[in-house]
């Protein structure tokens, strides 16, 4: 179906996208998409907001987008000022001036510090918000690009410092230096000005794995051993699926030794210690959080000397963890409450300590200071905040072992809207199979029974967690009248790595079957109707909006559909989707390719003489390379040619996360808003 709309420089899909682009803003363009354009560019480029600064050396660093700076500014502060927006912050790369030079978009992605001389790092671009990464050799200190240093091709990529002069470089520079699905599988011990095709091989993984990975521990830097008595560590990491990882650690002799950890894990490292988080019940109960020692020499003890730091009971899940130097931390989701626990690692009997967590924070998220894990201390940054609760950072200084464990309050973000009047709820409903599945329903000021607006957010794949944040733009839905909600279905991660399995393969059914449940809830609750209720999510969530088409017509009032998954028998024809194959099943194996037909949105469609769909706006970037667009052109065009008139809006640059500069942000998301106030917002919908 439509098979040409897959070749992006074919005549027939450059016009099918300048005609449907030009439909969709013929539509969508109006009065009020502009103010909420410009309304939206003003937030994300507001002098006043909260900083989350990261500190090298005698520096903190921040990321900063300004009216003048729509792409963005790097910018430093000696450590010893309060990192406050009107401290007399220095500028030291402007992304706008060196994209201008170059004639060419790159969007920032942060830096890899060098922990050997934490001022040197190397800034990762990405191509136009594509996956496609540069890294660049930065001089902090000199406030400057190294002349002769490190400077990659755009590609898939990745890097960690070996020393002061050379990175391990995994970089999908070419088929063999890739996985089937495209993420770097070769790793090359790289020097400067070496091309990567031509640096000596360090690590390789298979082709069917999906990636590879560096990371170096120097029991020197972390101030473990002195100098000349230690080499540094080298873990060598194979990602066989998402989520599922084999772990090396380099002998002296050069071999490579399997490190005793089960498959399906999350891992972090520090110099004595593996901390993990299970995922099956191979060895312990899924869910389960355990510190074990880091076998550094063959023969150390393993396995049999972990400790179970945290065993999940009903509706809890660990939702964030972190090894640093001399401690560890972790956040636990208990009904989807945050709460958060620290274990001091120099003393083999410390208890785990819950730090207390102000009342009304719905989520935390856990942030270093340095930048590094060999530099400086463990002092943590904790985020909190909710939908109507703008960010606070509080500073937990863990290395100052003389002053009590408590949450020390610093800086909050402005309020971006007034949120008098609105109340953020935590509900159920009940899935078609009498699973009760969460979802927080956050309420405008006033509203009228039985015909609130509600925008619904879902996305259920991936173990991917969805959790409570402030946002700007959902405040601005809420200030117009409208509803929101977030849909903690399976598929996702917020229930615990069970919650994400049930949902995997031939159970991806049950993801659908729980958005849905939640749309009839907020009916039988009476707060709103099937026709004022729009469905949204992106790329998996993409998928999930275009089942709710397809399966569930009735039950919503508009679909925005964004950089959507919708061929469930042609995803893995493209290299990233090889990685999606443990998550959805094989096409190429009949079973599966059954049950993948039985929803696959695309092979789905009804001939509108069957069925009237709810309006829908499908959305996607020409240089998205983890889902292709063509997915959401042969979605829009397959739906024409049944009878239906979708609004279909493919912008050119931007990737699978529609970044870009601060217009270009704002005018993609005010074009979705138009959508849904030209559909569930108008009164004379029936």
């Amino acid at each position: 179906m439509h098979l040409h709309l897959e070749h992006d420089d074919d005549p027939l899909t450059l016009q099918f996208v300048a005609e449907r682009n030009a439909q969709s803003e013929r539509a969508l363009v109006t009065p009020e998409f502009e103010a909420d354009s410009t309304a939206i560019k003003a937030m994300i480029e507001r002098e006043d907001r909260l900083i989350q600064p990261v500190r090298r050396g005698k520096w903190l660093f921040d990321f900063h987008r300004s009216a003048d700076h729509p792409l963005g500014v790097w910018r430093r502060l000696p450590a010893d000022l309060d990192p406050v927006p009107s401290a007399p912050w220095e500028p030291i790369f402007d992304l706008d001036a060196f994209c201008g030079a170059e004639d060419k978009l790159w969007i920032w992605r942060g830096a890899i510090t060098c922990p050997w001389e934490p001022t040197r790092v190397l800034i990762c671009l990405s191509d136009g918000g594509s996956d496609l990464g540069r890294l660049l050799e930065f001089d902090c200190g000199a406030k400057s690009i190294v002349e002769g240093g490190f400077d990659t091709p755009p590609a898939r990529c990745h890097a960690t410092w070996l020393s002061q002069d050379e990175i391990a470089y995994f970089g999908s520079i070419d088929r063999l230096s890739a996985t089937r699905s495209g993420w770097p599988r070769v790793g090359r011990r790289l020097k400067r000005g070496q091309a990567p095709a031509n640096a000596p091989l360090l690590y390789a993984t298979a082709d069917t794995d999906v990636y590879g990975s560096c990371v170096v521990i120097d029991p020197v830097l972390s101030g473990i051993a002195k100098k000349g008595t230690a080499k540094p560590i080298r873990l060598f990491i194979t990602g066989h699926e998402i989520g599922s990882c084999s772990v090396f650690i380099k002998d002296p002799d050069f071999s490579l030794r399997r490190i005793d950890l089960p498959r399906d894990i999350d891992v972090q490292f520090n110099y004595s210690y593996c901390l993990w988080l299970a995922k099956t019940d191979e060895r312990i109960p899924a869910g389960t959080l355990a510190l074990q020692p880091l076998p550094r020499e063959a023969g150390d003890i393993n396995a049999e000397a972990s400790r179970i730091l945290f065993s999940p009971g009903e509706r809890q899940s660990v939702s964030q963890f972190l090894l640093m130097r001399e401690w560890c931390a972790f956040v636990v989701s208990d009904n989807l409450q945050p709460r958060l626990f620290v274990l001091d690692l120099t003393k083999p009997d410390a208890e785990i300590q819950e730090i207390p967590l102000p009342a009304d924070v719905e989520t935390i998220a856990l942030q270093p200071l340095y930048s590094e894990l060999h530099l400086g201390d463990d002092t943590l940054h904790v985020y909190g905040e909710g939908f109507l609760q703008p960010p606070t950072c509080y500073r937990l200084e863990l290395s100052n072992r003389k002053k009590p464990l408590e949450l020390v309050q610093g800086a909050s973000s402005p309020a971006y809207f007034d949120s008098d009047g609105m109340t953020s709820e935590l509900l159920e409903a009940i899935s078609e199979d009498g699973t009760k599945v969460p979802y927080r329903l956050v309420l405008p000021k006033t509203w009228t029974e039985g015909e609130l607006p509600v925008l619904m957010y879902g996305y259920g794949g991936f173990d991917v967690s969805l959790s409570p944040s402030y946002s700007g733009v959902i405040g601005r839905w809420l200030e117009q009248g409208g509803a929101y909600v977030q849909a903690y279905i399976r598929g996702g991660g917020e229930l615990g790595p069970n919650w994400h399995r049930s949902a995997k393969g031939h159970g991806r059914h049950r993801a659908f079957a729980d958005f849905a449940a939640i749309a009839r809830d907020l009916v039988a609750r009476g707060y709103t109707k099937p026709s004022r209720i729009a469905a949204n999510g992106g790329s998996n969530g993409g998928l999930l909006t275009g089942a709710m088409l397809t399966r569930y017509p009735q039950d919503f009032g508009a679909i925005w559909c964004q950089v959507p998954v919708l061929d469930m028998t042609r995803f893995h024809t493209f290299p990233a989707g090889q990685a999606w194959i443990d998550e959805y099943g094989n096409p190429d194996d009949q079973a599966d390719r059954d049950y993948l037909l039985s929803y696959s949105p695309l092979h789905n469609l009804k001939p509108a003489s069957d069925v009237t769909y709810p309006p829908i706006y499908i959305e996607s970037s020409s240089n998205d390379d983890r889902v292709h667009p063509s997915h959401a052109r042969r979605f829009a065009a397959r739906m024409e040619e049944l009878g239906h008139h979708p609004l279909f809006h493919e912008f050119g640059s931007g990737g699978h996360g529609g970044d870009g500069a601060s217009s270009d942000l704002a005018a993609r998301i005010a074009l979705g808003y138009s959508f849904l106030r030209e559909t569930i917002m108008k009164l004379d919908r029936a």
